[in-house]
């Protein structure tokens, strides 16, 4: 009997696809580090709560967003990158999932993926979503917030 390798490499795909630009662009995963970097450096802190193994929207925001050059160079003068990761099927620390927890708790999150942004202070300075025009549309909302 022969099997078919389909399966393998479909679900081989799909696990590369959650791994997303995120090794790649400098995400964080804890606060306290990301809200440090951000007040040191004097840059926003961009906060994405998201189901990255999961989210239908959180994938098409990785894809369409987060990898593309035109966020990550606008990212990487401007923002502090933190991953708030709520997966199903990838095992967290109990203490991140704490964190991440608390963290959807603080700023009410209702749902994937949304996007918080903090100034060095922690006040938070605006809110995003998943919304068509890519990168581009995406930056465009970033640079109207303010930066304190």
């Amino acid at each position: 009997m022969k099997t078919s390798r389909l399966p393998f490499l479909v679900l081989a795909l799909l696990a590369l696809g959650t791994l997303s630009a995120r090794a790649d662009a400098n995400w964080v995963s804890d606060i306290a580090k990301a809200q440090a970097e951000a007040k040191a450096s004097h840059k926003l802190l961009l906060l994405d709560f998201t189901g990255s193994d999961w989210c239908i929207w959180c994938k098409k925001l990785d894809a369409e967003v987060f990898s593309q050059p035109e966020f990550q160079n606008y990212a990487k003068e401007h923002l502090v990158l933190m991953a708030v990761d709520f997966p199903r099927q990838n095992p967290l620390s109990p203490a991140w999932k704490k964190q991440n927890a608390e963290l959807a708790e603080k700023f009410g999150i209702q749902g994937f993926p949304t996007i918080v942004v903090l100034n060095g202070d922690g006040k938070q300075v605006g809110e995003l979503g998943y919304q068509p025009g890519g990168a581009p549309a995406f930056v465009q909302e970033l640079q109207k917030l303010p930066k304190d």
